[in-house]
């Protein structure tokens, strides 16, 4: 989860060493006619004619085991399905069960990245403006104070407070209408997944306004007369408490969390006897834009600024944007999203690119499917279904070999690459070697008995792979479905022998093809 940072209005560039002409060639006819016919029609490669072991240093490490050997060994059961491709040439060097699709997970991410840059390009920033329905007259708006939201997924409260500054600096004391929040630049959507936990902060609400990633903070204390508990929307700057998320704590052994609509607010209760000395976890916000409007109206009165309560503005208004923030481009938002795995952030960047596909987008539901015939028809991702544009929904499905092809295409116009960081592979004893002879770039995917790894591995040749691989365990995913645990039992355990497995399969290919 990325932190709370203040994302300063900055002119706008393609950083990271992103080529904005080749990512602006990130289109139907790019794909189409850069070759994804030829990979289409590409054998896939038998068994390799060389010693069957990592050759990492050749002599040193005796035979190399079979892909199937691996998989024994890793002990997950279930389904497991991979793809490599020479990047080179195109050539699928080998795969297994590389047409069955499987839960992509969190690697949804990058087909949402490369979505996002065709719609909006290299250049996009998110807007969030405060508009005055009226003149200001003796530093009074004479009319309704708004706060628009633009689908930012990395507005904070560090940015609120400048916007509140701002809005000071030029001129303005107060306003004779009322204060207002607008969300309604995206569909507002309760949740991510339906099958989540109450409590994960992973699955917020979504909405056009949004305010550090749509959680809120809950710390607790434990002291003479019981806990002191605490609900704010901290950053870097500022720790201002709310009353839009509020904590009961409750006489229980189970549930640790239980959450209920309080109507005008979110009313979570936790076990007394799980809490401890003192901690704190952020909690997810059901009610985005009414946080965010109550945040501000806090640091608005701390700069001199009278505001009351934040109303539900139900229409975008009209009027003029006295103070406006920007993000950060688009590209450096997809790098953060990538990196941390935000699902929030995938979400929305995902709905407002659909926004400037069609003009409009209905719900996440409908934005999912408009990129799932973006990247069937563009990308040339075969087969994929995709209910939303982070991964945590489980009944999306891509194939190992499709993804793998499409990975190979977006190397050549050197869109994604840059922006994936580096997969830390580990040396013979289990920690992170980062002298390890294979370099690899890579999107995670983690749910619970769901593992996938896609992107680039590059070995000691310098020979270019691309790859997918996707592992599952449907029997026990299944019988967790409804637990309100974070931590599944057997959930840990499982995830690292499914990483385990990755990383040998990719020591295999770079030994096995990569000389």
């Amino acid at each position: 989860m990325s932190s709370l940072r203040p994302q300063k209005a900055i002119a706008a560039r393609a950083p990271l060493r992103l080529n904005p002409r080749m990512i602006h060639s990130f289109s139907r006819r790019f794909f189409l006619g850069s070759g994804i016919a030829a990979l289409a029609g590409c054998a896939q490669a038998g068994a390799p004619a060389v010693s069957l072991r990592p050759q990492l240093r050749p002599g040193d490490l005796g035979q190399l085991p079979d892909a199937s050997k691996l998989i024994e060994a890793a002990r997950l059961g279930g389904d497991v399905g991979f793809a490599v491709i020479d990047m080179t040439t195109g050539q699928v060097l080998e795969a297994r069960e590389g047409t069955r699709g499987f839960p992509p997970a969190s690697v949804t991410k990058a087909i949402t990245a490369l979505y996002a840059l065709d719609a909006l390009g290299p250049t996009y920033r998110f807007r969030t403006q405060l508009v005055a329905t009226g003149p200001v007259s003796n530093g009074i708006i004479q009319g309704d104070l708004v706060l628009v939201g633009g689908g930012d997924p990395v507005l904070d409260t560090d940015a609120l407070g400048d916007m509140a500054a701002n809005l000071r600096a030029a001129g303005v004391r107060g306003v004779t209408g009322a204060f207002r929040v607008y969300g309604g630049a995206l569909p507002y959507e309760r949740v991510i997944d339906r099958s989540q936990p109450d409590q994960v902060g992973y699955n917020p609400a979504l909405s056009g306004l949004s305010l550090n990633f749509n959680r809120v903070h809950f710390q607790w204390e434990r002291g003479s007369g019981g806990y002191a508990v605490t609900m704010d929307a901290r950053s870097s700057r500022f720790r201002p408490e709310v009353q839009v998320a509020r904590m009961r704590i409750a006489d229980r052994a189970a549930p640790l969390y239980t959450y209920t609509d309080g109507g005008d607010h979110d009313q979570w209760s936790v076990a007394r006897g799980a809490l401890g000395k003192s901690g704190s976890r952020w909690l997810p916000v059901r009610r985005p834009a009414n946080y965010a409007g109550e945040v501000f109206a806090s640091l608005a009165r701390a700069q001199g600024i009278t505001l009351g309560p934040a109303l539900t503005q139900q229409g975008a208004p009209g009027g003029t944007a006295l103070v406006s923030h920007f993000s950060d481009p688009l590209p450096q938002l997809l790098t953060g999203m990538l990196k941390f795995s935000n699902n929030l952030t995938a979400e929305l960047i995902g709905m407002t690119a659909t926004r400037a596909r069609m003009g409009g987008v209905a719900s996440l539901a409908a934005s999912a499917r408009e990129m799932t015939g973006w990247a069937q028809r563009d990308l040339g991702l075969e087969g994929a279904r995709l209910v939303d544009h982070s991964g945590l929904g489980d009944a999306s499905r891509v194939s190992a070999l499709s993804l793998a092809k499409v990975l190979t295409l977006a190397h050549r116009s050197a869109a994604l690459r840059p922006m994936l960081k580096p997969f830390r592979m580990r040396g013979s004893n289990g920690s992170f070697d980062d002298k390890h002879p294979v370099r690899v770039e890579a999107k995670t995917g983690t749910l619970h008995f769901v593992s996938a790894l896609a992107g680039y591995a590059t070995g000691p040749s310098g020979r270019p792979l691309a790859f997918a691989i996707f592992t599952q365990e449907p029997a026990r995913r299944a019988a967790i479905a409804g637990m309100q645990s974070d931590s599944p039992p057997g959930g840990a355990d499982w995830n690292r022998r499914a990483k385990g497995l990755q990383q040998a399969l990719i020591e295999r290919w770079s030994a096995a093809y990569g000389g």
